[in-house]
């Protein structure tokens, strides 16, 4: 029996409060699915233009036949693994909100320790700086810097038009497009600038481990696949930053946890007078490599 034989069997006719619908809701979630039950609450709050807490709190509201089968088909997107995101439609990053959709990978906190790193380097430079934001997606981390920095000006770059569509929402969203512009290119390709802050999180997982992974399900392969060791988008970017970082520049990527003496080996050939850091997240895996220019 699979997952909308549980939803659809035997379908109640009389009134449906959501109280009930709720309780079949946890029961299904328990059964078929690793989500947390939160999740139910979120998707409740989202068909019926509610807070998140109102199915609980309001367990008597009787739902119409519209809202049941909304519901229902929510709840069905949600126990076949869709990302809670790309069914609202909405992330939380960096205590900013984010329209996502499949055009895009969804903003993670792991990402967050690359903003914080970036806006402590920018603040201590006293916030007037250009930042490159390589392979921009959502905008979240263009948006974040922006936010917290408005001396700072961002290009972000991505070359997926689909993608920048869903970052311009974003940007237009928290009313930063006079301090963040947008281009279609491979990486740095094609721009004739110098920044002093390059960020990237670019696609990173290796192609076999991508393979093992549900997330390639449901979130876009070209956000995802670094190629055969992972390094596909990486090697290229920091061969082209080599003229686009200024001598006293910073260049902070997001990695793959098993990737850091590479990504360092392949830093020290291209950057052999700077200085390489690794910064480990709150697993304890090294998440960020931090490559400061020395006046080269």
């Amino acid at each position: 029996m699979n997952q909308n034989d549980f939803l659809y069997q035997n379908r109640r006719i009389e009134t449906v409060v959501l109280g009930d619908w709720l309780g079949k809701a946890r029961k299904l979630i328990s059964i078929l699915s690793e989500e947390p039950t939160s999740s139910i609450n979120t998707i409740i709050g989202f068909a019926l233009n509610k807070p998140a807490y109102f199915g609980i709190s309001n367990p008597e509201f009787v739902l119409s036949t519209a809202e049941e089968t909304m519901l229902d088909s929510l709840l069905s997107r949600l126990l076949s693994g869709e990302p809670l995101p790309y069914i609202t439609g909405e992330q939380e990053f960096f205590g900013f909100d984010f329209k996502v959709t499949s055009d895009v990978l969804i903003p993670r906190p792991e990402t967050e320790m690359l903003v914080e790193y970036a806006l402590g380097w920018l603040q201590k430079r006293g916030g007037r700086n250009l930042v490159a934001d390589v392979g921009t997606g959502s905008g979240c981390i263009a948006v974040s810097i922006g936010n917290n920095l408005p001396t700072a000006k961002i290009i972000g770059t991505d070359f997926s038009n689909n993608a920048l569509q869903i970052s311009r929402v974003n940007i237009k969203r928290h009313e930063l497009d006079g301090q963040i512009n947008l281009v279609q290119t491979d990486l740095l390709a094609g721009l004739q600038v110098q920044f002093d802050c390059i960020c990237a999180n670019l696609p990173y997982i290796p192609s076999d481990t991508l393979s093992e992974l549900s997330v390639r399900k449901f979130e876009p392969i070209s956000a995802l696949d670094g190629g055969r060791d992972g390094l596909r988008h990486i090697k290229p970017l920091l061969y082209q930053s080599k003229t686009r970082v200024k001598p006293d520049g910073l260049i902070l990527l997001e990695i793959e946890a098993t990737q850091s003496h590479s990504v360092i080996d392949l830093a020290a050939t291209v950057f052999p007078a700077a200085s390489i850091r690794i910064h480990f997240d709150l697993s304890g895996l090294p998440r960020l490599i931090q490559v400061q220019m020395n006046g080269e």
